[in-house]
């Protein structure tokens, strides 16, 4: 368990997009650390009254969260290999919130359109049995 925590990763605490797990560890150390409380209370303090980091910024903008179109893109294999590392960076280093949620949220729909594609072909099929049959005899 890592006892230092960034300033980024306080200001993350406070927008409720820090990783889970780093956010349990910071909640077990800040109630035995006055000086870590004091910390997150200046920086929260500093963002009431308007002042932002630039790594603030871009979090509250969701600067760099790839598009449904690249993040499907990327599910499919299909982009290249640059742009899939980074996608893959901001899934796996920076547990992003953001391209987490997206990534899920096409893959359901991928399942969900696949069950669908299914069903579908089992109902058709299933009322053309009998036609079929006619036809035969």
């Amino acid at each position: 368990m890592s006892k230092e925590f960034s300033d980024a990763e306080l200001d993350c605490y406070i927008e409720e997009t820090l990783d889970a797990g780093r956010a349990s560890e910071l909640e077990l150390q800040l109630r035995n650390d006055e000086s870590l409380l004091k910390r997150l209370a200046d920086i929260n303090s500093r963002r009431s009254s308007g002042r932002h980091t630039l790594g603030g910024i871009w979090r509250q903008n969701q600067i760099g969260v790839p598009s449904p179109d690249e993040m499907g893109s990327f599910l499919l294999g299909v982009l290249d290999d640059q742009h899939a590392d980074y996608i893959q960076f901001r899934l796996d280093v920076l547990k992003c919130p953001f391209t987490i949620a997206l990534k899920s949220d096409l893959e359901n729909q991928q399942s969900e359109s696949e069950d669908t594609s299914v069903k579908r072909r089992a109902k058709i099929y299933e009322s053309s049995v009998g036609l079929l049959k006619k036809n035969a005899e």
